[in-house]
């Protein structure tokens, strides 16, 4: 069964017990035919100028549009050995929460080497990566270019953000989907948490971890003064589910009409692409306040 897009895009949560972390990284020995795992390391990889060196991707590789000619692997976290070896691949670069574990660990014992890289939902674990796929491409000089790039970047969209006063920071709830009235939006250690706390923003369900089904008292507590949905996603569009739940529709979200659909790969992606997100998401929130990406 394939799973629907919305669900691809969310960045995995858990670890990988693979044999290589981005700590000690050591460069593969044939870079020239790398499956790539994961949406932001491919577009990582098409930042450093390095596609040519790319095989496939995986479902979550969507991004830019020409990688989508790519062969297509499967699922990040529904890999099987079958399937990456189909393209005869002299290295793996996969994110972490890649997996299953089993795949990989008979991928490693057909001698192909493979590098995971750790997911960080915030500045340093953009840079993180970016090193990290230019330590396995042999490109250090470019990774160390691009991050110097994202780095500016990001430090200056932050700095946009932190502009806005304590007191005036919106309340903004991520929602996931909506199945049978249930409501499932997005907690602390999630891409968007991340993406509203960098775009100057509150997340209200931070004390809650990971992506939660919500009880109708934890919307009313949750009081958002934007909702955001991701647009074409698998779960299609629930914007009448939000409006028609009792315990939403008093929130100013939706007294004022403030449904925000994005591009869940943009928006969550956590790669070169982040400092746009930031920008966009925040002058969504605050206007002319912050200038636009």
């Amino acid at each position: 069964m394939r799973l629907p897009r919305f669900l691809l895009t969310l960045a995995a949560l858990g670890g990988l017990a693979g044999p290589t972390l981005a700590a000690e990284i050591t460069p593969f020995a044939d870079p020239s035919r790398v499956a790539v795992i994961g949406g932001s390391l491919l577009e990582i990889v098409y930042a450093l100028g390095e596609e040519g060196k790319v095989v496939a991707r995986d479902t979550t590789g969507i991004f830019p549009p020409e990688a989508m000619a790519l062969p297509d692997v499967g699922y990040m976290r529904a890999l099987s050995p079958e399937g990456v070896l189909s393209v005869n691949p002299s290295a793996l670069l996969v994110v972490d929460g890649s997996g299953p574990p089993e795949a990989l660990d008979v991928l490693s014992k057909g001698s192909i080497p493979y590098v995971t890289v750790p997911e960080d939902f915030s500045h340093q674990g953009i840079l993180t990566k970016v090193r990290a796929v230019g330590e396995a491409l042999g490109v250090t000089d470019k990774a160390e270019a691009l991050a110097t790039t994202l780095d500016a970047e990001l430090k200056a969209a932050e700095a946009a953000t932190s502009a806005i006063p304590d007191a005036e920071r919106k309340r903004v709830l991520f929602v996931i989907s909506v199945q049978e009235g249930k409501i499932r939006a997005a907690g602390s250690g999630t891409a968007a948490n991340g993406i509203i706390t960098l775009a100057g923003g509150i997340n209200p369900l931070a004390e809650m971890h990971g992506y939660q089904t919500l009880s109708d008292e934890a919307l009313i507590t949750a009081n958002p003064d934007y909702v955001v949905m991701m647009q074409n996603s698998g779960a299609g569009d629930f914007s009448a589910d939000l409006a028609a739940n009792p315990a939403l529709a008093a929130s100013p979200a939706l007294q004022q009409g403030r449904l925000l659909k994005v591009d869940g790969a943009f928006m969550l992606g956590f790669g070169p692409r982040t400092p746009k997100a930031i920008l966009t998401l925040a002058h969504e929130l605050y206007g002319d306040r912050v200038p636009q990406p």
